[in-house]
């Protein structure tokens, strides 16, 4: 059987004017209801063509991040209200430095609900195996040099739990949000330490392992709040 393989085509001037319109959106720079420049204004600001902005703009409208009112404007739209499918890719994708408040929020309490489901699964059948594997991946977690390696090694350390449970899709879903989430425990271990993310999971471990399973969902609540 002969495999064909397509050539590497880079971005277009169109996907990388989306791109940065929708990044703008999700991170809050751009409020939702507010207009945007006009297209010629646009146009001169990002030095694209008056072509590439219409396309773009009409694309950045199916997905919902934008309303186009004929005659009267561009606007932001309530992207969370009336986004597709699309407008959730967008948010998994994202790994900018910062997320409006709703948003992180959701995406903390989402982090929780799905740790929830895990732990629940896990802690009935985590053999010594499973343990050691997942005390590999805390250990490297304390070793981490940066906030940043430790919040990738914290991604792998839950991704394994999330494995390690059986539950086909949660392991999809961590791996889903992995920029996401990545981001946001590389913000906490900033302003906690390494220690605070090694911390948590070693707790979180040592409870599942004693199958003290209703210790183990009231600490990850305890963690959601502080991440909060």
């Amino acid at each position: 059987m002969t495999v064909e393989f397509k050539k590497i085509k880079t971005t277009t001037q169109k996907d990388q004017f989306i791109s940065q319109v929708e990044r703008m959106i999700i991170s809050g720079d751009l409020k939702i209801g507010s207009r945007l420049p006009s297209e010629r204004v646009l146009s001169e600001k990002m030095s694209v063509s008056r072509s590439v902005v219409n396309s773009g703009l009409a694309e950045l409208a199916r997905r919902g991040f934008v309303e186009i009112k004929p005659r009267v404007g561009n606007f932001v739209a309530d992207f969370i209200r009336k986004g597709s499918s699309d407008v959730l890719l967008s948010i998994m994708q994202y790994s900018g430095d910062t997320l409006p408040e709703a948003e992180t929020k959701s995406l903390v309490q989402f982090l929780s609900a799905a740790g929830d489901m895990v732990i629940k699964v896990t802690g009935s059948h985590l053999s010594e195996e499973d343990y050691l594997c997942l005390s590999e991946h805390r250990a490297q977690i304390y070793a981490s040099s940066t906030p940043a390696e430790a919040a990738e090694k914290t991604y792998y350390f839950y991704h394994e739990l999330a494995l390690i449970s059986g539950n086909t899709i949660s392991p999809l879903l961590f791996a889903s949000f992995r920029p996401v989430f990545v981001n946001l425990w590389e913000r906490y271990a900033r302003k906690n330490g390494i220690d605070g993310l090694y911390g948590s999971c070693r707790i979180l471990l040592d409870y599942i392992y004693d199958k003290k399973i209703d210790e183990a969902l009231a600490w990850n609540v305890k963690c959601t709040e502080e991440m909060l």
